[in-house]
């Protein structure tokens, strides 16, 4: 979630809604493009075929969501609950938006949704996630929603020929 947008754009809300099949294509692009390739652990060049398994293999345990502007889908986050009895209180969120649209408040909305989801309706205690280390403005968001740094995973993390440092942050509701 790289960012040149200026603090003073004009903050959209996006309507948020579950993922569909149909939605895979537009995920696909955005999975693609530069910005958010960069601050994700994803291979470049995924194909449809590959999201549309992902949308398809979701299940109750995974809420999925995108978010559209204009009907088109410029974002998307997923919590997904551990399965394990000894750790179904803990969810994990991955969150990434169109490069065009960060900085926008659209991905502020993308985790207070998911967040909404986590406490009222899943009841979990702990909800974590992973962060490349120079990726300020995604640190940014996901402190001003209550996540704490609780480590550094030195060089965990490859892209652009290059090691690089992941953050374990995560919110904890005890």
């Amino acid at each position: 979630m790289t960012s040149t947008t200026s603090p003073s754009v004009e903050k959209i809300q996006p309507q948020l809604r579950a993922v569909q099949p149909g939605d895979a294509e537009a995920l696909c692009a955005i999975f693609n493009m530069p910005g958010f390739r960069w601050g994700t652990l994803r291979m470049p060049f995924e194909m449809v075929e590959q999201v549309e398994r992902r949308i398809a293999k979701s299940g109750q345990e995974t809420t999925w969501i995108v978010a559209e502007l204009d009907g088109k889908v410029v974002g998307h986050g997923s919590l997904v609950a551990q399965g394990s009895p000894r750790r179904s209180h803990i969810g994990e969120i991955n969150i990434g938006l169109d490069d065009g649209f960060v900085g926008r408040g659209i991905g502020s909305a993308i985790l207070g949704a998911l967040l909404d989801v986590a406490d009222n309706w899943r009841a979990l205690k702990r909800v974590e996630l992973s962060v490349y280390a120079d990726n300020e403005p995604a640190i940014r968001l996901y402190t001003s929603h209550g996540f704490e740094v609780e480590g550094r995973h030195v060089k965990a993390g490859f892209t652009d020929g290059q090691y690089h440092d992941l953050l374990s942050m995560a919110r904890l509701r005890f």
